[in-house]
């Protein structure tokens, strides 16, 4: 089986000029088509050879028999972390772009973000989203963890607002929390470990949370790292206010072939009209501490966890006031997305945005 992840250099540049041909024509690519294309300088048999070791990989699939190959989630995955290259004069001329278009004295903040969406809309061809800047956000009151079934706990939270909250949650695999003691002991740990929370989170906001170091809390507790950070990742859409998103595009995506199906523009035109507040906690994520460098987040396919967003691409970027982030501007368009256009338009309108803030 071909690694996924350590391709050989002639696998790597089938792969990128098979998804950037896809990309280009959203028709399934055929090892004559590269070979005329792109030059290789080897045979279509070796070619259709490597075309079928990688979607053996996972990386490709036939749409059809007679098919040639398209992109899978995973083949776009590894084209985005390890084929894709920038190019420094696009990001420069982007960024010039930007600050012509929207430089304007005077403007309200309102007026800002609704020119900036236009023209991420405009110069990418995808649905740009801007969410106005978090002027508030909701406070920790109380937490309480009750066991609901063998490796099951349920999150009761209250905020301070008095909103009432309950979560279900798995915990991690070969939990410690549950290993080798008597349900009359996880009972007694889980109060503990309530107790526990209660005296470290409340009254916090998300944004003191997600720069919280649990691997220095109390030693007793070192042991519940992993369980802690799945429950901030579940704590993460009520611990914050689903501030109002400027959106626009729509009219330009939704004529892409891949939305050809009524079914599923309708739901992504729900998603975007009536689901906001679910889409919220996905465009406006925290970066968790071992990502904290990493400056544009990419949901590919199945990636994202909503069903209406499975044939789309999320590429998203938060802005900043100072040091807090407090906003973020995405693009929704194709998992056949042309991402090295995509990724510094959405990084440098977050940039600017900071830098307008600031």
């Amino acid at each position: 089986m071909l690694n996924k992840t350590h391709l050989t250099e002639r696998y790597q540049n089938i792969l990128r000029a098979t998804i950037q041909h896809y990309i280009a024509t959203a028709e399934p690519v055929g090892s004559k088509t590269l070979l005329e294309e792109y030059k290789f300088r080897i045979s279509s048999a070796t070619i259709r050879n490597a075309l079928g070791s990688l979607e053996k990989a996972g990386l490709l699939y036939q749409p059809h028999i007679s098919a040639g190959r398209i992109p899978s989630d995973s083949g776009y995955r590894i084209y985005v972390d390890h084929l894709l290259t920038f190019n420094a004069n696009k990001k420069e001329k982007i960024d010039q772009s930007l600050q012509q278009q929207l430089t304007s004295q005077g403007w309200s903040l309102e007026t800002l973000l609704q020119r900036a969406t236009q023209i991420l809309a405009s110069l990418s061809g995808y649905i740009a989203l801007i969410t106005f800047p978090q002027t508030t956000t909701i406070q920790l009151r109380h937490l309480q963890l009750v066991q609901v079934s063998p490796g099951q706990v349920m999150i009761i939270i209250v905020t301070d607002a008095y909103q009432t909250h309950s979560i279900l949650m798995n915990l991690p695999q070969n939990s410690e929390l549950e290993t080798h003691i008597s349900p009359e002991e996880f009972e007694e740990e889980l109060q503990i470990l309530s107790n526990f929370l209660n005296s470290q989170l409340k009254g916090r906001t998300l944004s003191e949370l997600s720069t919280l170091n649990w691997q220095e809390i109390d030693q007793k507790f070192t042991s519940y790292t992993d369980f802690l950070k799945i429950l901030l990742k579940k704590l993460e859409p009520f611990l914050q206010s689903s501030a109002p998103m400027v959106i626009h595009g729509v009219s330009e995506v939704i004529r892409q072939p891949e939305f050809s199906q009524l079914e599923q523009v309708q739901m992504l035109l729900r998603l975007l009209e009536q689901e906001q507040d679910q889409l919220f906690p996905l465009i406006f994520e925290l970066p968790d501490r071992d990502h904290l460098a990493k400056s544009v987040s990419i949901r590919i396919g199945a990636e994202n966890p909503l069903e209406s967003m499975r044939p789309c691409t999320l590429v998203s970027a938060l802005y900043h006031q100072g040091d807090v982030p407090v906003g973020s501007v995405g693009i929704i368009g194709p998992t056949r997305m042309l991402y090295e256009q995509t990724i510094p338009l959405v990084e440098s309108t977050a940039n600017y945005l900071s830098e307008a803030l600031s």
